[in-house]
């Protein structure tokens, strides 16, 4: 599990694990990503309309006695920091080493790969880190073989704990129908916990309206420049999402069965939504980036409107100051009596007076 606020120190750890890869062979594996103390866990469902079985597999050899099996079989991997484990199972299924090579590259963008016994999708999984109130992310790859599924997951949080719980359910869809069936719950899983994170997106939107209305502070700058960078993130991974599902939904494989193609056509649906809502919220930022600095803009003209207009006040009050200042031996009114309160009821009119024009005006 990633928190993208911390990109560059995962950009680092990144890239010192490509540069273990250079002069070696396509397909070699090495994990790229943060690295991780607890073991690999990999947990196996074999199920069909009448069974369910589930456990717990220590060694991924085991799982070659399921796959003889007429039943279908998930085999699920929480963890890819033990490349070694993750091969010896993916020669368990006959998964080539180029695909091998992007499940463990978290760096991965999404996209889907067709064969004519498999398919291969790597997608990411959002989620609302509540703890630490960030947006986390997690690499999630996922095969798609004859009687078999495999989902292979970064680690961090269970993501698709809501299908293993709908397994239990034996007159569910996911127990009746096929393979294909279960390969795309997967991917609406996914999806779904987009909707989460958009959902809680739009209500910081709408708390950073309310705050820009009520103070112009630095920690609103903040927060709207944060926004803009998830949103930005966001869109990086989405965004391939759509021709991933788009290609499923256009029947380029033979592997998805014509009762399952309307499901994934309401899946597509639903990521151009995700889509969707995802760039409205990117213009929103946006708009609410101008709304600040324009917000700030016209404090400080009104600042210096009230500036200009004590300067301007100022002008002939100083120039009668100035005249009467001069040392002078015969200048009039410097021995008269009533001179000194003369000009002080001659400066306070001229300034009344210049406030009343400015307010004729609409300056004020």
């Amino acid at each position: 599990m990633r928190n993208h606020t911390q990109g560059k120190p995962m950009a680092v750890t990144s890239a010192r694990r490509h540069s273990e890869k250079l002069g070696m062979p396509p397909g070699s594996l090495i994990f790229v990503g943060e690295q991780r103390r607890d073991r690999v866990a990999i947990t196996l469902a074999d199920f069909g309309s009448g069974h369910l079985e589930q456990a717990a597999v220590d060694l991924p050899e085991a799982c070659l006695e399921y796959r003889r099996r007429p039943s279908i079989t998930w085999v699920d991997v929480s963890g890819l920091h033990e490349p070694d484990k993750v091969e010896r199972l993916g020669k368990c299924f006959d998964i080539h080493p180029l695909i091998m090579e992007d499940i463990l590259n978290t760096t991965q963008r999404p996209k889907i790969e067709l064969f004519e016994n498999m398919v291969f999708a790597v997608l990411k999984a959002f989620w609302l880190d509540e703890a630490r109130q960030v947006i986390a992310v997690e690499h999630v790859s996922l095969i798609l073989g004859e009687r078999f599924v495999l989902s292979f997951q970064e680690g961090g949080k269970d993501v698709f704990a809501p299908v293993r719980e709908r397994l239990q359910n034996p007159r569910g869809r996911i127990r009746t129908m096929g393979e294909d069936y279960l390969f795309y719950t997967l991917m609406d899983t996914i999806v779904d916990h987009c909707f989460g994170v958009l959902e809680e997106m739009g209500e910081r939107i709408e708390e950073l309206e309310e705050a820009l209305l009520e103070s112009l502070d630095q920690e609103v700058l903040s927060e709207i420049h944060r926004l803009k960078r998830e949103t930005l993130f966001l869109r990086k991974s989405l965004w391939p999402l759509r021709e991933v599902v788009g290609r499923m939904d256009r029947g380029e494989s033979r592997l998805f069965q014509e009762a399952t193609r309307p499901y994934i056509r309401d899946l597509y649906d639903h990521t151009l939504q995700v889509v969707d809502t995802l760039e409205n919220y990117r213009e929103m930022s946006s708009a609410l980036l101008e709304v600040y600095l324009t917000s700030v803009s016209n404090r400080t003209n009104e600042v210096m409107k009230v500036l200009t207009v004590i300067a301007t006040l100022f002008i002939p009050i100083t120039f009668l100051a100035g005249v009467y200042g001069m040392n002078f031996d015969y200048m009039p009114e410097l021995k008269w009596r009533w001179g000194y309160p003369a000009v002080w009821v001659v400066m306070i009119a001229m300034g009344a007076g210049m406030l009343g024009y400015f307010k004729s005006r609409k300056w004020l």
